[in-house]
């Protein structure tokens, strides 16, 4: 086809404009830019050129509008019009980026992007621009600040990127594969394998990926899974360049010829529809670049690297009158882009100039660009002056530079106290006019100061802001100022942040980099978390309690050592405590006492953490106690062993108890004595210890001895004066305990300031001790503390910040006298030298304890509190978790835990960090105890057991248990699944965006468990299938998804086979600790919920069996119909077809992998599994008939039941 015939005005405007082909340069172009820039070997400079006049643009045509200099002599690599705003962006040879506003090529920015390599595409996105140099991919914004900057292998050499979608983006180079890149996250999320190497262009269209090779190949790509569709061999020598448009491709390239690659005048075009060549279109230049610009036809722009430009259409003929000439300053041109409103073509030559050609006068370079953000100008001096002497001139009015050095004004926290600004009075005339109406007071304004301004304090006479006891009256100060400053990041209350995927993606590890496991808080009453924590880290109460086991269904001791023994297998990951709270919030004696907590007032912080953190240390050692001190066989678990300690007494007892006499003496002399024990004490404080402000020294040793030997004056009954009298209480000790359990007491005004007054005379006497005097206006550093020198036998501390706010000592000694009396006092490592080792004294009643634990309360106004301890882990713990043998301090806060200096534990700010409880214990105690660890649960416990349902009968029977030669043993495998019901509903929150945000996850219960065997004759048939009884309130069953109905778990009228809890549980401990493999789908959340640790390889889950990385989970419904080709989950979910489906599933695994070594076969499988997921949208579908199963002869031996 004839380009003239279409437009005849070209034809006689194209040789009048470019009658001679001599170099001249736009008048727009400001020559002072290239001085001393030669142009040809001559050395013409490029101001002595002839400069040719503006040309007249006529409409419709194109022609040369602008030319401008974006660097000088640094040719250009890539051009690109930007497709959100009126920019063109030019990338150079080195590495310098420079973009231009609107058709008059303003300098927008300028800015380096690789300081060696060259830019090789520009990508605009809506935030910012891609730029692709060699191995490097940066996103920066339009101004120039870097968004994200992401390394490529070294080995790399790119060439070509492709933006699929608004976050996808495909990189390829000389290499044999494709990169896919997300850009939500800068991480690489898919490789792609190229057969053909060497990737330098990418197009797309709405059917396929185009990739052209420098081998001058062409292959087409399917958009989903990127395998070839069709490939044209092009060029034999290489691809120059190719554009994709409607049903045609057009490409051009270099043939081999004898001497060599010459550039082929032949354009090879591509019909898409019949994946054929048609017709090559002869051309009148060597084409190095060509673009489909489609206005009225579908044309084709040829542009040769010497300049010259050719129109013509695809499957017609080329015309020569149709050629126009682009003038480039240097010899050749390097880079050629079309807007995408087809109006602008720019070029870029090898000396660093960019020309703009266009069909009209005012262009548009997008048919819909936003408005162009431009810099502010300079405001400093239109400034307003500032006055002084206005005490409401608001100092932030004064520009101050961008700084990173230490201001003056920054003060050392040392030097420095937080002094919240008071809210001002009323004002007495408004009091005085006030009317009230109701609770609302209402009086006229008396306008003595200015609306809605109030004058800054700066000289504030009063001191009672230091005190934590002084509110403010002001609502915010209330809530936060005070507070804010003071609780560390460590001790404030964590959260757990829900995503739709639960807990999977949180991190954890984020909070706990030790192997120690830590306790989940959004459990109800999982306030003693830390209790339980100090608990399991007495080795001995750890040891003991993990060999009882008794018949009660709702045994503290009990679920206390199923929790221990998971944080004994755990490395690092989180439990949790629902089975022990769940017996806990059962026991009468709690709610009696208090310890159960609504979970309003656990939100809100409500209750008083630090009482009821006593009351329930105090609870639970009475409680286990009495648990242990069962000496019964248990009989529903045979084989469990007996008591473990005597009928007298139990371990608990052996390890806390304190036995005591207990002195009534009347004033007429009678005396009465009662003998008794306790397993901890309470401390009581000196009367009148705040009316003396002078600091009066009062060690911790003997606070505690009057704590413990308490004398105290109250009525009494009197025997012998048959009426109540004034009496004298005395207590002596008989015997010490080996743990002593200290309650603080800590609950008013007046013990906190007992507490801070005695660390401020601690404090004062270590400074003295160490040879200086205490001087509140002088700081030491640590060079000047060293210099105070350290008496012989005195450990020196590292930091004088050790010694403030300590009381507690690390050690105390206790003697007991012949007399029935008690000798405290504190004692230090130094201590030995003068009185001996402690083992030693042992002998003589002298006994030595070490702190092993404190809990604190943590006060904290903006989220109600929260309790956190330190605790000194042994050597067994760390030999256990790490291999390795030492003590060291850590503090536990739900599910951080981190390791903390051992003066961190003794030091309490009566602000906000206060002492709750002690435990020290006495040195050397593991050898006194047997530490081994039995595990009193046998294979009794699967043996058959009568079902708590009054209505069941053998009919209703859906498992036959295990008998004695079927006994599991190590690697066997057996089939797992749960259902469950719900007790309380999910807390969640709609944001202002219209997200949904959980703030407390639902509660679940676990109803109903099936383990079915996995080998021999009866694989396939369940050996449990319990129904779970609870005494919770069910607020949904779930009955879609778990099969349980209303009355399934009510033994009352219940036909199912109903046991507790308890007992299902301790089946599948027995079956983890025997070492069996469970198989199943979503197994982790099934063990969560029947709160079980069990070890990674012993679960074989289908659900990642059957899984690819970074895609989608499959359902075990959609895995068994394509797999098995099975039916299951019509109605409802059952348990049983579960299990045995998800055995299924695992021996078609093995079959498909072969066993686990051919695993590039079975990842075909899976990529199969998911394009027919995709196709299906993942739904099975509902055929007339049921097929029969795919790989029924694996299970032959399932039987109907």
């Amino acid at each position: 086809m004839n380009f003239e015939g279409l437009d005849p005005g070209l034809a006689e405007y194209a040789p009048a404009m470019h009658s001679a082909l001599d170099p001249v340069l736009d008048a727009h172009l400001n020559p002072s830019l290239l001085q001393n820039v030669e142009l040809d070997p001559e050395g013409v400079a490029l101001e002595a050129l002839p400069v040719q006049e503006s040309v007249h643009i006529m409409e419709g045509v194109y022609s040369e509008l602008h030319s401008v200099v974006a660097e000088v002599g640094v040719p250009v690599s890539v051009s690109h019009f930007d497709l959100h705003e009126e920019m063109l962006w030019v990338g150079s040879h080195g590495g310098h980026a420079t973009s231009f506003f609107g058709p008059a090529l303003e300098r927008y920015s300028s800015f380096q992007v690789n300081g060696s390599d060259d830019i090789r595409q520009i990508q605009s996105l809506e935030n910012g621009i891609l730029f692709l140099t060699k191995n490097n991919l940066k996103y920066m914004a339009r101004g120039g600040l870097i968004i994200f900057d992401y390394l490529l292998d070294e080995s790399e050499d790119m060439h070509s990127l492709l933006l699929t979608d608004n976050s996808t983006l495909l990189v390829g180079g000389l290499q044999n594969h494709i990169l896919e890149i997300d850009l939500n996250t800068v991480q690489e999320t898919q490789k792609y394998a190229v057969e053909t190497p060497g990737v330098t262009i990418m197009r797309q269209t709405n059917r396929f990926f185009f990739c052209g090779h420098t081998s001058g190949k062409v292959s087409l790509r399917d958009l989903r899974s990127f395998k070839v569709e069709h490939e044209f061999d092009a060029f034999s020598g290489s691809l120059s360049d190719f554009d994709v448009h409607g049903n045609l491709l057009a490409a051009c390239g270099f043939s081999s010829r004898l001497t060599g690659l010459a550039c082929d005048r032949f354009l090879k075009v591509y019909d898409l529809r019949m994946m054929r060549a048609i017709t090559p279109l002869q051309v009148h230049v060597d084409p190095a670049f060509l673009r489909f610009i489609p206005t009225y036809t579908s044309r084709l722009a040829i542009i040769s690297q010497s300049g010259q430009c050719q129109f013509c259409e695809p499957t017609g003929l080329a015309n020569p009158a149709d050629i126009f000439h682009v003038n480039p300053v240097g010899p050749l041109l390097m880079t050629f882009d079309v807007s995408a409103s087809k109006q602008a073509l720019a070029f870029g030559d090898s000396e660093g100039c960019v020309h703009l050609w266009t069909d009209s006068p005012e262009p548009s370079f997008n048919p819909y660009s936003r408005e162009t953000e431009f810099a502010l100008p300079c405001l400093v001096d239109s400034l307003p002056p500032l006055d002084w002497s206005q005490d409401l001139l608001p100092l932030s009015l004064i520009p101050v530079p961008l700084t990173t050095d230490t201001l003056l004004s920054d003060w050392p926290a040392a030097n420095s106290a937080p002094a919240p600004r008071r809210a001002p009075p009323v004002d007495a005339e408004i009091l005085r006019t006030m009317k009230k109406v109701g609770f609302i007071g209402y009086a006229p304004n008396p306008r003595t100061r200015l609306r809605n301004q109030i004058p800054y304090r700066l000289k504030e006479s009063d001191s009672e802001f230091d005190s934590f006891s002084q509110v403010t009256e002001s609502p915010i100060g209330r809530e936060e100022e005070l507070h804010l400053h003071m609780v560390s990041k460590k001790y404030r209350k964590v959260t757990i942040k829900y995503s739709k995927l639960g807990l999977e993606d949180f991190d954890f590890k984020h909070y706990n980099k030790t192997l120690f496991a830590g306790l989940e808080p959004h459990i109800p009453n999982a306030y003693c978390n830390c209790m339980i924590q100090v608990l399991y880290f007495l080795e001995p109460v750890r040891c003991l309690i993990q060999n009882h086991l008794c018949q009660k269904e709702f045994c503290l001791a009990c679920e206390l050592g199923f929790l221990f023994h998971m944080l004994d297998l755990s490395r690092g990951d989180p439990c949790q405590g629902s089975n022990f709270l769940r017996a806990f919030r059962t026991i009468p004696e709690a709610s009696a006492l208090g310890l159960i907590l609504a979970d309003s007032d656990e939100a809100s912080g409500k209750g008083n953490l630090a009482r009821l953190i006593q009351r329930w240390n105090r609870f639970i050692l009475t409680q286990l106690h009495q648990d242990m001190q069962e000496l019964e066989v248990p009989q529903a678990y045979r084989g469990a062993g007996g008591s473990f300690c005597s009928s007298g007494d139990s371990v608990i007892g052996q390890l806390f108890s304190c036995e005591m006499e207990n002195c009534s003496l009347c004033r007429c002399g009678s005396e009465t004595v009662r003998a008794s024990s306790t397993l901890l004490f309470t401390l009581s404080y000196p009367e009148g210890s705040n009316s003396d402000k002078t600091g009066k020294n009062c060690d911790f040793a003997q606070v505690l001895k009057r704590s413990i030997c308490l004398e105290q004056n109250t009525q009494a009954w009197c025997d012998n004066c048959e009426k109540y009298q004034p009496t004298i209480q005395t207590r002596n000790i008989r015997h010490l305990p080996d743990i002593l359990v200290i309650n603080c007491e800590v609950n008013s005004l007046k013990e906190a300031d007992f507490w801070r007054m005695q660390a401020e005379v601690a404090f004062k006497m270590a400074i003295k001790k160490h040879g200086g005097e205490i001087s509140k206006n002088k700081e030491f550093a640590l060079a000047d503390w060293k210099e105070l020198g350290s008496p012989e036998g005195v450990v020196m501390c590292s930091s004088i910040e050790e010694l403030k706010n300590v009381w507690l000592p690390f050690s105390i000694r206790m003697k007991m006298t012949k007399n029935k009396g008690l000798d405290v006092c504190n004692w230090t490592d130094g201590d030995e030298i003068q009185w001996g080792p402690a083992r030693a004294e042992e002998e003589h009643g002298v006994f030595v304890y070490d702190l092993m634990a404190t809990v604190v309360h943590i006060l904290d106004s903006r989220t109600g509190g929260s309790l956190v301890a330190h605790i000194k882990v042994g050597e067994t713990y760390h030999q256990r978790k790490e291999g390795v043998t030492h003590q060291q301090w850590y503090l536990f806060n739900d599910f951080l835990i981190e390791p903390i200096d051992k003066h961190e534990a003794v030091q309490f700010d009566m602000n906000w960090k206060v002492p709750a409880i002690l435990y020290y214990v006495k040195r050397n105690l593991n050898s006194k105890y047997n530490l081994n660890i039995k595990n009193p649960i046998e294979a009794s416990v699967l043996l058959a057991e009568a079902s708590l349902a009054r209505k069941q009968r053998k009919t209703h029977t859906t498992f036959i248990p295990l008998m004695l030669n079927e006994m599991p043993q190590v690697g066997d495998l057996v089939g797992l699944d749960a259902e469950f019901v719900t007790l309380n509903e999910e807390e969640a929150e709609l944001r202002s965006d219209g997200t949904k945000s959980t703030i407390k996850p639902s509660q679940m219960s676990v109803a109903r468990i099936t383990c079915v065997r996995g080998q021999g004759p009866n694989e396939g048939i369940p050996f449990i299938d319990d129904y779970i009884s609870t005494q919770e309130q069910v607020v949904d069953y779930l009955t879609q998804y778990s099969g349980i109905k209303p009355g399934d778990l009510d033994a009352k009228i219940s036909s199912k086979h109903l046991t507790t809890l308890k007992s299902t549980y301790l089946k599948l401990r027995f079956l983890i600790d025997i070492g069996v493999k469970f198989v199943g789908h979503g197994l982790q959340k099934d063990f969560r919920v029947i709160n079980l640790m069990v070890p990674k390889d012993q679960v074989l889950d289908t659900v990642y069996l059957f899984h690819m990385p970074r895609k989608r989970m499959i359902s075990l419904r959609f895995l068994a119909w394509y797999f098995l080709d099975l039916k299951i989950q019509g109605e409802t979910h059952d348990s049983i077809e579960d299990a045995r489906t998800a055995l299924q599933l695992y021996r078609k695994y093995l079959e498909l992998s072969k066993n686990g070594t051919e695993p590039e076969s079975f990842h075909k499988v899976l990529k199969g599994l998911y394009e027919k997921g995709r196709k299906m949208d993942w739904k099975v579908p509902e055929p007339e008939g049921q097929t029969s199963p795919k790989n029924a002869a694996v299970f032959s031996s399932v039987l109907a039941l």
